[in-house]
């Protein structure tokens, strides 16, 4: 058995809930999840999520692309990855854009900004390792991009956290699957 040697620091007083807040939760109920205690960040968060949904859409577009021109013996099964790849991330954009909805704030869904606000790059390569190598730097760099949004946002806002984590396990096991086929 374990037992803590760990003690409450004389300072911290007992663990209780804002019933201010609790209160206040009753209000504005048409802003749905959004309590008026609202988080402070949350422009800040809106303003990352939006760049994340905008590395989403250049992603879908860019695996489609290599979905529907990657030609080879190999090509079959790869452009088959990019397919499931391009859905994937498109359920990502679907979950980004309907959080920044929860949080009150507008998807930005404007293809003329979409490349500015992308982390990832757009790739015509029409040769098929130079389309799962770019697919495989524009996952690197959403993987690197969550990480730090998820340390960005720690504690000031637990949904998006975990939403953020969810999506950044599905880029993780994306860049296992194409540094698999670049071995091959």
């Amino acid at each position: 058995m374990i037992v803590s040697t760990l003690s409450r620091p004389a300072e911290a007083g007992p663990l209780n809930l804002d019933n201010a807040a609790l209160q206040q939760a009753r209000q504005n109920l048409n802003d749905g999840a959004v309590t008026p205690t609202g988080s402070p960040w949350r422009e800040d968060i809106v303003r990352l999520l939006n760049h994340a949904l905008a590395t989403e859409l250049v992603c879908v577009l860019r695996y489609k692309r290599h979905h529907f021109t990657a030609h080879g013996l190999n090509s079959p099964a790869i452009a088959e990855e990019f397919r499931e790849h391009a859905d994937e991330e498109a359920a990502h954009a679907d979950s980004l854009a309907r959080r920044i909805v929860q949080l009150g704030g507008e998807p930005d869904f404007n293809p003329s900004r979409l490349l500015d606000s992308s982390h990832a790059d757009y790739d015509e390569a029409v040769e098929l390792k130079s389309m799962v190598r770019a697919n495989l730097v524009a996952e690197r760099i959403a993987i690197e991009s969550y990480r730090q949004m998820i340390g960005l946002i720690g504690d000031k806002d637990p949904t998006t956290r975990r939403l953020l984590e969810d999506i950044l396990r599905d880029e993780e096991e994306h860049a296992d699957e194409l540094a698999a086929l670049l071995d091959n």
